[in-house]
């Protein structure tokens, strides 16, 4: 009986917090519908680029965000490919080197190492096997590398990524990065976030996000 008295006593409280989340949290202001269809399931898909200064920046962020995501929900990372700082075929070279980094295992050293090796010592890739060389230096398996990026998976996974950019690009719902949408439907205004705060000012809204389609 005191079970179900607790119970009944806390369901206010509950309401009232996801009425406070709901007040706190304007479309058009934290957030921008960019579809009015949801991914197949939820995710949270960060669009970057290790020649983009302001997603270097972002690093800790996406760090602190990944971590608090509720279980199941996983955080993508979509390396895009319009920037100016390389040829297309860089970039793309590149956009597989991430998938393949995911596999290898340690993927936020061997995207910060690519991060640190671009903006930090200003070198310049010019082919796979630079790329190869900087991931061996922070304790990546160069043969397993070779083969990831042979691998039908990895080539596959790049190109999903390359055919998500172009989707929301075609949008105009990806105009620059860092970009943040969640479940492809929402994209978050970071600029309109609590700068006292903003680490979790951002988890929250994240979450709040993942839940208004449920």
């Amino acid at each position: 009986m005191n079970k179900i008295l607790k119970s009944l006593l806390l369901m206010p409280l509950l309401a009232l917090s996801v009425g406070a989340s709901a007040a706190q949290y304007t479309e058009g202001e934290h957030y921008t519908k960019v579809s009015e269809k949801v991914s197949n399931k939820k995710e949270v898909r960060e669009y970057f680029s290790v020649y983009c200064p302001a997603c270097k920046n972002f690093e800790p962020v996406m760090h602190g965000l990944k971590k608090s995501l509720p279980s199941g929900v996983p955080f993508k990372r979509n390396h895009v490919d319009f920037l100016r700082g390389a040829s297309p075929k860089i970039q793309q070279m590149l956009t597989k080197a991430i998938v393949a980094a995911g596999q290898l295992g340690n993927e936020d050293k061997l995207i910060g190492a690519l991060f640190n090796y671009l903006q930090v010592q200003k070198a310049v890739i010019t082919s796979e096997k630079d790329i190869r060389n900087i991931f061996v230096l922070n304790g990546a398996d160069g043969d397993k590398f070779d083969k990831l990026m042979k691998s039908f998976g990895v080539i596959s996974q790049a190109n999903s990524m390359k055919k998500s950019q172009e989707t929301m690009s075609a949008k105009r719902a990806l105009t620059g990065v860092p970009s943040v949408f969640v479940n492809g439907k929402y994209r978050i205004n970071a600029n309109k976030l609590d700068r006292k705060n903003f680490d979790k000012d951002y988890q929250n809204l994240v979450k709040y996000l993942l839940e208004l389609d449920s």
